[in-house]
């Protein structure tokens, strides 16, 4: 997803909760720094899920771990384009289960984190929160 603002801003907004925090999951223990362990929820479905961060490369690349029961890792890459540009993607591997299964679990986190983009977009870009991730399953509408 191209975000239209300068690497070190995209890059802390994913790092820095106090960012995180408006467009993704609503509370977390810490920043993404290298070797931390943070718990990140989402109150609003009452779950919460622990990250530990293998590797972090300044305004470049975030490597974590997430879900400690069924572990998967994330990595985020920052690209610098031309003027104040930056290209994120996120990649998940690691997924378990069956091939179904894990080809289910992966189409999930595909669409979870391409709402999580448009959000972080929004909010960068327009200074607009989409509360895209609350509003994903609202409460009274079944699945």
């Amino acid at each position: 997803m191209l975000i239209r603002k300068p690497v070190a801003e995209v890059f802390q907004a994913f790092a820095d909760p106090a960012v995180t925090t408006k467009f993704w999951f609503t509370r977390s223990s810490g920043r993404l720094e290298p070797g931390a362990t943070v718990t990140w929820d989402w109150e609003m479905y009452g779950v919460s899920t622990v990250v530990t961060v293998k590797d972090v490369e300044e305004n470049s690349r975030i490597l974590a771990e997430w879900d400690p029961e069924s572990p998967t890792q994330l990595e985020w890459r920052f690209l610098p384009g031309e003027g104040d540009t930056t290209l994120v993607r996120i990649t998940e591997t690691g997924f378990t289960g069956t091939a179904d299964q894990a080809v289910g679990k992966a189409i999930d986190s595909m669409g979870g984190f391409t709402m999580v983009l448009c959000a972080c977009k929004a909010l960068l870009e327009q200074g607009v929160l989409l509360n895209a991730v609350g509003d994903a399953h609202p409460a009274g509408f079944g699945d």
